[in-house]
């Protein structure tokens, strides 16, 4: 390749690598399909990398005139060991995708159908566009509704043909990675595909509750205040049941993730307090060495400490005050200061003696001094000399405490 010049117009402007599959958008540039859908679905740009104008529609046209120029200067320059692209399969349309869903009618067709829009979607992004505009996301909405309904009572038989298409269908919505628009259509039917991923979660195979939970922290992103706020706390008692269960790393992130985006709003906070969700955050720290869980777990009980029951809890709990204070100045600064701030939170509100003196028994505050000391953010220090002013009195007698606390702790 380095003894032959490649004629420009034959290089993607994204790759600058010879387009395989070259499309052109409405602005008129040509483009190697697996660069610009990457560009314009997976990166979520909305305008054209060359020109900066806006492609208002992201239906992109084969230039199959290029594609062949470049497939004959392959064959003419073999010799310098040019392979020849082959000509790329073309992309399904609406009429293909519309066809399949109509012919899914029993249980055993829509087995059948969702395997095939499983392999579309792995095909390439523009499948996955296609097939959210053909109806897709609602047919595989409507199969998950069908499946999992308030009543319970099923035959074995048929439960496992429900938890089949759930799980397919489940997977197959998390994969397409539906539009905004899309998830907010979700979330709008009447909160009926909510409750149903609520009940995926509490009696779904560990599959489907992995997929409901990444698809409930999408959810969560794209819904408005009223939306949060009127939360069910059934929701709650199952996302956090899923923390508890470990299913996977992903699906746990995605949870925390969801309880980040939704515990500002309303009582939420109080719901996933009431769920166990400060109990089983607390056991899950102790097990989390990773960086970004550690801080997305402080995070969340920093958020719930801001709560009178959420402080109630964490006290009550053996290992709560020492966990957050052991992952100060051991993962990160964000942790550091996400754990400092849970300890003022209980410094401040919840300082019954037996408290003080369990942060003094434990290393709390020798922990505090230390933060002071070290090179830490300059709001972190804040906090930790906030917590040993307010209660230097009653830990006067401790020896990392300096001989007058108050003259040592200046604002």
């Amino acid at each position: 390749m380095d003894e032959i010049d490649v004629p420009p117009f034959f290089l993607c402007p994204i790759s600058l690598e010879i387009m395989k599959d070259p499309v052109t958008v409405t602005t008129g540039i040509t483009y190697d399909r697996e660069s610009i859908e990457k560009w314009l679905y997976s990166g979520k740009n909305t305008t054209c990398p060359v020109t900066k104008q806006v492609i208002s529609d992201t239906e992109i046209t084969p230039n199959h005139t290029l594609r062949r120029l470049i497939q004959s200067w392959c064959t003419l320059n073999a010799s310098y060991g040019i392979e020849r692209i082959p000509t790329p399969k073309p992309p399904i349309n609406k009429a293909q995708i519309a066809k399949i869903l109509s012919n899914a009618k029993s249980p055993q067709q829509q087995i059948k159908c969702l395997h095939r829009l499983q392999s579309l979607a792995a095909e390439n992004d523009t499948n996955k566009r296609c097939m959210e505009a053909a109806g897709a996301v609602d047919f595989l909405a409507t199969i998950v509704i069908s499946s999992n309904p308030m009543d319970e009572e099923e035959s074995s038989e048929d439960w496992v043909d429900s938890s089949k298409l759930t799980e397919e269908a489940l997977s197959i919505l998390y994969n397409l990675q539906v539009s905004e628009a899309g998830l907010k259509n979700l979330l709008g039917k009447s909160g009926d595909f909510l409750e149903c991923l609520t009940r995926v979660m509490e009696r779904g195979t560990y599959e489907s509750r992995a997929y409901a939970a990444l698809l409930l922290k999408s959810l969560m992103e794209v819904a408005d205040p009223m939306q949060l706020m009127s939360l069910r706390s059934q929701i709650f008692v199952e996302a956090i049941q899923i923390l508890h269960d470990n299913i996977s790393q992903q699906a746990s992130k995605a949870i925390l993730h969801f309880l980040i985006n939704v515990c500002p709003w309303g009582r939420n906070k109080i719901k996933a307090v009431e769920a166990g969700g400060v109990s089983i955050l607390i056991d899950l720290l102790l097990d989390s060495f990773e960086k970004r869980m550690c801080e997305m777990i402080l995070t969340v009980l920093e958020m719930l400490s801001g709560v009178a029951e959420g402080r109630a809890e964490l006290v009550g709990h053996a290992a709560g005050l020492a966990v957050v204070s052991k992952k100060i100045l051991r993962i990160s600064h964000v942790a550091s200061e996400r754990a400092v701030r849970i300890l003022l939170a209980v410094a401040k509100f919840s300082a019954t003696p037996i408290v003080l003196q369990e942060m003094l028994q434990i290393g709390v505050v020798a922990k505090l001094c230390l933060v002071l000391q070290m090179d830490c953010n300059s709001r972190a220090k804040e906090m930790a000399r906030e917590v040993l002013k307010l209660h230097a009195g009653a830990w006067k007698n401790s020896p990392c405490m300096p001989m007058n606390p108050l003259s040592s702790f200046p604002a």
